[in-house]
């Protein structure tokens, strides 16, 4: 829908930006052999993966696929095995496909912008761009020369027109190899729309009108999630002190004991109960059970 696109413009646009600040506050290339390839990489590889796990991790759906799988419960409720690894790969494929959209804007830029391909592969260009008083040294030599291009000032002035062709090739290479990634990527996008467009059991409208009920049923469920949790937590910290939070005309409060403010302050997470139910706090497993001390103290009406 409009909300996914707007939403992936705002993260392609977004890691444009970064892109370009960590390359002007942290890119320098060591133009060492044998390093050069290593730090290009690291930098065109590493914040892509960042990037990729945090899409994952950011996307609610990543949650909602592996939150409870191993719960025998979810177990018992599958039928068919067949038609739940079909969803689970559909969800998944999205999944991706949304996490994909930063990590391949950072790879994209940063081959158009050049500056990493060229470090990272410099060393290995052809000696057929070197002068003919310059391809007599080692290899060991030449690799040398060749890893200290991306730095100018590491080039003596004979190799000057040389570097300045080296880096031309190069940049070409990566910038063509950023196009193409673009290409290569839009051109998958659509056609994955297509066929899921063509496979589809809805019709247009139809399948718009199902977005717009998935869309808000969603929004419904979190404001009932809310308030349910809400009303049922005020239950638990009324019994416990004795008035809920915002009543009026209190006239009585419960004064707890040692021992019940040591059963709710200690750490858990969640407490089966039986077969369908779980405690979610020390507070609601302590309000469920029968509580000894109901020592209670009257408020004066009058001030």
């Amino acid at each position: 829908g409009k909300e996914v696109v707007v939403a992936n413009a705002v993260i392609a646009i977004l890691t444009i930006g970064g892109q370009q600040l960590f390359s002007f506050f942290t890119f320098s290339c060591p133009c060492h052999v044998g390093q050069n390839l290593i730090y290009g990489l690291a930098f065109l590889g590493v914040p892509a993966l960042i990037l990729l796990v945090v899409g994952y991790a950011l996307n609610n759906q990543t949650w909602r696929l592996v939150t409870g799988k191993r719960s025998p419960l979810l177990a018992e409720s599958t039928q068919n095995q067949l038609l739940q690894c079909e969803l689970t790969c559909f969800v998944l494929c999205s999944i991706t496909g949304r996490a994909l959209v930063a990590p391949v804007t950072w790879l994209a830029v940063t081959l158009i912008n050049g500056s990493y391909y060229v470090c990272a592969v410099s060393e290995y260009v052809s000696v057929y761009y070197y002068e003919a008083n310059v391809t007599n040294v080692t290899a060991s030599e030449r690799r040398r020369m060749l890893a200290a291009f991306p730095c100018s000032q590491l080039v003596p002035p004979e190799l000057s027109r040389a570097r300045d062709e080296v880096i031309l090739l190069l940049r070409y290479q990566s910038q063509v190899a950023g196009w193409l990634l673009i290409a290569v990527v839009v051109i998958t996008v659509f056609l994955s729309y297509c066929l899921a467009s063509c496979f589809s059991p809805l019709s247009f409208l139809h399948f718009r009108y199902w977005s717009s009920y998935v869309r808000n049923e969603q929004e419904l469920f979190d404001e009932a999630t809310d308030q349910h949790s809400k009303l049922y937590a005020m239950q638990h910290v009324k019994k416990f002190f004795g008035f809920a939070p915002g009543s009026e005309n209190i006239n009585e409060i419960r004064i707890p004991s040692l021992r019940e403010w040591q059963a709710i302050s200690g750490l858990a997470f969640l407490k089966q109960v039986d077969e369908e139910h779980y405690d979610y706090s020390l507070l609601h497993d302590w309000a469920l059970k029968d509580s000894v001390d109901r020592k209670y103290l009257k408020l004066n009406e009058d001030p």
